[in-house]
């Protein structure tokens, strides 16, 4: 599999594996989860996504738990996580309601949480989770400095910011950040001319997609878009899922599809996104029909 560069001695497999529902699956015992992420691995996804609030802050503690009963997994993967978001759940169950916390305190803690509950020495890349309308650029481009420095994080990103977020935040940084990581699909496609894209294109900055079959709505929802999505899928031998995100990898910009999926035999598909010719003829004819009309 392709992979991306993050930094000079840091790379992402093209597809990234979210974890987001590691939790909420059926079987979240230590072996089961081993086999979810050899299961990626054998087909060259390394790259790991997670985040502080994922299962109501016990997402990052059941990869900890597979990564302590088989620890060689470690020096194979990259992981991703993020905080700021805070919730009444888990360890903020005191929370009078939900906030984003970008304080220095607030990260920091929440690194050093994300470290212990998973298990690991060292974060790949950490992402601010959502823009805080309250942030001191300041007090968190110094902390994420400080992070850096320090070894706990190798990288830093963000998720959501638009490019005014981003602008801000970078303002106040030694420390150059990496990637957004943005809502991106066939019918999530406002990125693609609203700016999102552009800006991180533009820079050479990877962007990593959340959502790319659009919550599983892509392939639930009766519409002309997913129907041309099994035809073309059929054409090649694969799903109208891998059709979604072989439409993402065909796009210049090097998008990193992050997908999700408790299940074990849609893990191992994951990469049949590969064998579909993404002409960019068929690209703009999935994209139109999501559009529902020509483009001008």
């Amino acid at each position: 599999m392709n992979r991306v560069d993050i930094t000079k001695d840091l790379s992402f497999s093209r597809i990234v594996y979210g974890m987001w529902r590691l939790a909420e699956a059926s079987d979240t015992s230590p072996a089961h989860v081993q086999e979810k992420i050899e299961a990626c691995l054998a087909q060259g996804i390394t790259t790991m996504d997670q985040a502080d609030i994922y299962g109501g802050y016990e997402a990052e503690e059941v990869l900890g738990a597979a990564l302590k009963a088989a620890p060689a997994l470690k020096d194979k993967i990259e992981i991703v996580t993020k905080c700021d978001i805070v919730a009444p759940a888990g360890r903020y169950a005191d929370a009078t309601g939900k906030y984003y916390d970008t304080s220095a305190a607030h990260v920091t803690a929440s690194v050093d949480h994300s470290l212990r509950l998973m298990n690991v020495d060292k974060i790949d890349t950490l992402l601010i989770h959502r823009p805080d309308p309250f942030m001191d650029h300041h007090e968190t481009g110094a902390a994420l400095d400080a992070l850096v420095a320090s070894g706990k994080v190798r990288s830093v990103g963000v998720s959501n910011f638009k490019l005014h977020d981003w602008t801000l935040l970078q303002s106040a940084m030694k420390t150059q950040l990496v990637t957004n990581q943005i809502e991106l699909s066939v019918t999530a496609n406002a990125g693609f001319t609203n700016g999102d894209v552009a800006y991180l294109q533009e820079r050479d900055v990877p962007i990593m997609a959340w959502s790319p079959l659009g919550g599983g709505a892509l392939l639930t929802s009766n519409s002309a878009t997913r129907d041309l999505m099994g035809e073309i899928g059929a054409a090649h031998g694969v799903d109208a899922s891998a059709v979604a995100v072989a439409w993402l990898l065909a796009h210049p910009a090097n998008i990193m599809p992050v997908m999700g999926t408790n299940n074990l035999s849609r893990i191992k598909a994951l990469s049949d996104a590969f064998k579909v010719d993404m002409t960019r003829q068929v690209w703009f004819q999935l994209y139109t029909a999501a559009l529902g009309n020509e483009v001008p």
